[in-house]
């Protein structure tokens, strides 16, 4: 609470009535102002639940009795009231409450009164913390109106509470006449009562929330925002009930409304419900959190690695087995090595492909046994539209299927430690539920079977391969991959300009058909990634993506060819022109369409040194030198895959760092199921 005191100047509260103390027409920021005021930053510390405790029984017993007076009983019996005590031997600040009760007592009704009422109590309790203050007035309450129905109880048969309760005009209120007469002003002022001790409970069980750290428990930092403001009107609706109180037994004319306070403190308590049910929710979920950090860090088995990560109770549910179509046990995947494919339902056909991979990769390797494969479909909020779309994916999986129709458990753990942002991902684990890759999407996507078993070790041992473009190629047409096995030059081209892919296609056809290059066996062949070809189009695209993912994480130091090679070629995505020249599946060279225009149309300039240096090195020497004479920025537009992506990034055409700018992109697909996100 101690932030909202420099919000607010620190400016003295002045007494009196006026329509300028009415806090039916003031505002919250006006309240606020005042009461901030009043409030003393102190190391005073006052220990509110043995106090609350007590104040509970007092005022759940008193209302029980008031509940069956008015229904005409003159025993009531509280056998049944839980006992909520905590202390026996609590010590009451019972000074503290004669001071406050001594404040409310037989005060004109009126709203500016009650302010003022309320001023003073909170000035006297200046020191300590916003639940004590609500509390200690409501203890101080909870004295009058409990001695006041044990009376009524006790008066029938006992001579002494009967001259007590006489002093204390208890039968004013509790007459057959009298109670006939007001009872629906004791109703009132009963229920009201009970709400505020809710309020009032409520505001302690959120204030003991406080030891909870708000990146963990978000809905903490405003719902205490609102304490001090919760608490004032607790306490001055004790206060306008102590008025009607006083108002019903000197039978004054006058009476204290009640309905707008009760109006106000059930918006407070409908609120506060709302509040926390939210922290009990986010408190349980950082909880999960820990636990499953805790148990990652020393796993010992992989289904009781995934019980505590997808499952909220201890009893987990069962998997669907896409190759039996039954369910099973999660037990299935005990000891097991175990790829967790974690997505939303907005997933395309080319990303569940990527996951199938895998499926023939283990059929092909033997390992059926050994490596299981296991969807984690993660929806925030279920729905109708979304179980259907569920289902139907569901059935085009042969591998195991979380069919769980609630929150995933560890889904703080998946975003925050994985980097989960909605984009497939494939984590890696091995038997024992040790984390062997954080997301294998991207090597799986790239290199396919070579890859097996997709950890991060095997990841490092083809990092170099200057064969990254045999797995994109091989999905784009078969004769791609026989050209692949002919050892054949290929020109994979494309861009956004149609006069410079003309242009290109021109030049490099005519060197194709050169008559030296045949002489010498030079066999060369074109593909053209068509921009209105979208399989072709994005399976190129979306492949380049996948590998530069998988080389984004390398330091500037480990920066290697293959690396900026990559990084140029999508850097060319958006370009108006760009080629990739490979040997079979081996590349050679990425270049932007001004330089690889010009290294090919001006094939005439560097033809003689094809038959001294041979054709690869001719092209490469050429276009360097063309590179270095057109100068243009390098521009990466990284993809926002799973995982965190690297805040530096090395230029992959200079020795500096490229600057960092932020696109957004909408493609208006309205196929793409939002509601699954």
């Amino acid at each position: 609470m101690a932030s909202l005191t420099s919000k607010f100047s620190l400016k003295s509260v002045i007494p009196g009535g006026g329509h300028e103390h009415n806090p039916l027409t003031m505002s919250d920021d006006q309240i606020l102002e005042q009461i901030i005021s009043t409030h003393v930053n102190s190391d005073t510390k006052f220990d509110v639940g043995p106090l609350f405790s007590l104040v509970d029984n007092t005022l759940t017993r008193s209302t029980h009795i008031v509940d069956g007076v008015v229904q005409g009983s003159s025993q009531v019996s509280l056998e049944h009231v839980d006992d909520k005590s905590t202390q026996a031997n609590f010590s009451s600040p019972l000074c503290t409450l004669r001071q406050i009760s001594s404040e409310m007592q037989c005060k004109p009704p009126g709203e500016h009164v009650a302010h003022k009422t309320t001023m003073a109590i909170l000035g006297k309790l200046s020191h300590y913390e916003w639940d004590a203050k609500a509390v200690l007035t409501l203890a101080a309450f909870a004295m009058e109106y409990g001695e006041f129905w044990l009376l009524a109880q006790q008066q029938p048969t006992d001579l002494l509470a009967k001259s007590v309760a006489m002093l204390k005009r208890v039968p004013i209120l509790t007459k057959p006449a009298s109670l006939q007469k007001h009872r629906q002003a004791i109703v009132e002022l009963n229920s009201l009562t009970k709400s505020t001790l809710q309020v009032i409970e409520l505001i302690f069980e959120l204030e003991q929330f406080s030891s909870y750290d708000t990146k963990d428990v978000p809905a903490l930092a405003a719902a205490t925002e609102q304490i001090p403001l919760d608490v004032y009107w607790a306490i001055i609706t004790i206060v306008a009930i102590v008025t009607q109180i006083d108002c019903l037994i000197t039978e004054s004319e006058h009476r204290q409304e009640l309905s707008h306070y009760g109006q106000k403190i059930n918006i407070i308590l409908s609120k506060l419900r709302k509040q926390i049910t939210l922290c009990r929710q986010q408190i349980e979920v950082a909880r999960t959190y820990y636990k499953i950090r805790k148990v990652m860090q020393t796993p010992t088995e992989t289904s009781e690695v995934l019980k505590l990560l997808i499952f909220s109770s201890d009893v987990s549910k069962p998997l669907y087995d896409g190759a039996s179509r039954t369910t099973v046990s999660i037990d299935v995947l005990k000891k097991k090595n175990v790829y967790l494919f974690v997505s939303t339902l907005d997933i395309t056909e080319e990303e569940l492909s990527v996951v199938l991979k895998i499926h023939e990769a283990v059929k092909t390797k033997n390992q059926t046994d050994q490596y299981k494969i296991v969807w984690v479909p993660i929806v925030e909020e279920w729905t109708d539209q979304l179980r259907k779309r569920f289902e139907i994916l569901k059935a085009k999986m042969p591998f195991f299927v979380v069919e769980h129709f609630g929150s995933v458990a560890g889904l703080k753990y998946i975003k925050e430690e994985w980097q989960f942002k909605k984009k497939p991902m494939v984590v890696t684990m091995n038997h024992q539920g040790k984390i062997l890759h954080h997301n294998a999407f991207h090597l799986i996507h790239s290199w396919g079977i070579k890859a097996f078993p997709f950890t991060k070790t095997q990841e490092e041992e083809i990092h170099t391969s200057r064969q990254w473009v045999a797995s994109i190629g091989s999905q784009m047409h078969p004769q791609i991959v026989t050209w692949f096995k002919e050892e054949k030059y290929i020109f994979f081209y494309g861009g956004h300009d149609k006069d410079w892919v003309q242009q290109f296609n021109k030049y490099a056809t005519a060197l194709a058909n050169d008559a030296l290059l045949k002489e010498k066996k030079i066999l060369i062949e074109l593909y053209h990634v068509e921009k209105e070809n979208k399989n072709i189009f994005s399976t190129f695209w979306s492949g380049i993506e996948s590998l530069f993912v998988t080389k984004a994480h390398k330091s500037a130091e480990e920066d290697d060819d293959v690396t900026k090679e990559v990084q140029k070629m999508l850097s060319y995505k958006n370009e108006s022109g760009w080629a990739l020249l490979s040997k079979g599946s081996e590349v050679i060279l990425t270049g932007h369409g001004t330089t690889i225009l010009k290294t090919v149309a001006e094939f005439e300039k560097w033809k003689e040194f094809v038959v001294t240096k041979g054709f690869e090195w001719s092209f490469k020497e050429y276009h360097e030198k063309a590179a270095k004479a057109l100068h243009r920025c390098s521009h990466l537009e990284v993809p926002n895959v799973a995982g965190k992506l690297p805040e530096r990034i090395r230029c992959p055409e200079c020795p500096k760092t490229m600057e960092v700018y932020i696109t957004y992109k909408c493609c208006h697909d309205e196929a793409t199921p939002n509601a699954a996100r």
